[in-house]
């Protein structure tokens, strides 16, 4: 089957739940999503709201329902996720074990022996408690007996903590007087399993879930988003070759062979260009899950405006599914920066609407 780039491009886009903003709740959009970016709050909170979904849900699902968890995943940076999937990222993230590399560990300032002092003491530490940084640091250290860890632990934007959260032991609590809070899963989240599933399995349903909204696209693809592209390479094929059964091969207009979950070949072929234009918030989804180098969505000219220095992902505008500029608010008003003329009564329903999500 041969598809065009701006089928593919107005395809996520509805899977995405931009186009119709029609999610139900800030759980359906991260369930749909495979996450919401969470290193900006107020981004992931935009990014909830442009799909439909109220954005206040986002504090009620994670402090009060327990049904969104948050915590450093994928490519190591906070994603929020449905309570119940966390199990499987944690699993599938699990197969690289970056911590135990020299290299990482020298970078760091700790030995082996050190990291695995943390590893084991975090878990004891958070037994039945809700702690800041600064408690859950001194808590390891009276456990470890070890006070050299305490510059590490301090130092950075939680690097030696990140293992934990990988390993399914920590995950983000309720902020305290403005700080961030640290506690366990198992404790925290309502139905956490009593043995984690099988990486491979929970490998399997991540990357189900990730063609059914990302593709169709290929295994790179998937590891560039979920790893940063250092995935064990016999993992990764593990996975696909398991989801084979599911799978058709597909030609993009630009030559590019991608895999689609059959099940959405016939609604693909259907998808007509997509003609609204959209504000999407930074650090959204429909940019991080696609390669920086996809043309289609990304042009060139584009691309140093849209990906900036120390990761930083511009709220972008979109026409036809592809990137045509960037923005910003500034006191709730809209300021454009276009890289090409799109229709100025779209352009100026998204921005009224964006204006009008930021007010509220």
């Amino acid at each position: 089957m041969r598809l065009t780039w701006s089928q593919i491009l107005a395809w996520r886009l509805r899977r995405h739940h931009v186009t119709g903003a029609d999610a139900s709740d800030a759980v359906a959009v991260a369930r749909r999503l495979c996450g919401v970016q969470a290193q900006v709050a107020s981004s992931a909170r935009l990014a909830v709201a442009v799909r439909g979904a109220d954005p206040a849900g986002v504090d009620r699902a994670l402090w009060h329902d327990r049904t969104l968890a948050k915590t450093w995943l994928m490519r190591g940076t906070l994603h929020l996720v449905p309570a119940d999937e966390l199990a499987d990222y944690c699993a599938a993230l699990a197969t690289l074990r970056f911590w135990e590399k020299g290299s990482w560990q020298r970078g760091h300032g700790v030995t082996a022996e050190e990291i695995g002092k943390i590893i084991e003491a975090v878990p004891q530490a958070l037994a039945g408690r809700v702690l800041t940084r600064e408690e859950l640091v001194d808590s390891v250290v009276e456990v470890t007996g070890d006070r050299h860890l305490r510059e590490p632990l301090t130092s950075g934007w939680g690097a030696l903590l990140k293992p934990l959260s990988r390993l399914g032991e920590l995950c983000s609590g309720p902020p305290r007087d403005g700080r961030v809070t640290f506690t366990s899963p198992r404790e925290w989240l309502p139905g956490w399993p009593a043995e984690p599933p099988g990486f491979q399995e929970a490998g399997v349903r991540l990357a189900r879930a990730f063609l059914s909204v990302h593709g169709p696209a290929t295994p790179e693809v998937f590891d560039a988003w979920l790893f940063g592209g250092v995935a064990r390479k016999a993992v990764l094929r593990g996975w696909f070759r398991a989801l084979e059964p599911e799978l058709t091969e597909v030609e993009a207009d630009d030559g590019q062979r991608l895999l689609a979950l059959t099940a959405h070949l016939d609604e693909l072929a259907g998808t007509a260009p997509a003609e609204e234009v959209h504000l999407l918030p930074g650090f959204d989804q429909y940019i991080l899950a696609a390669p920086r180098t996809l043309e289609p969505l990304l042009p060139a000219a584009a691309r140093p405006k849209v990906s900036r220095q120390a990761g930083w992902i511009s709220p972008v505008v979109v026409h036809r599914g592809r990137v045509v500029g960037v923005w910003e608010a500034k006191d709730g008003r809209v300021g454009l920066d276009l890289l090409e003329e799109v229709p100025q009564d779209r352009l100026a329903a998204a921005v009224a609407r964006v204006e009008a999500l930021l007010e509220s």
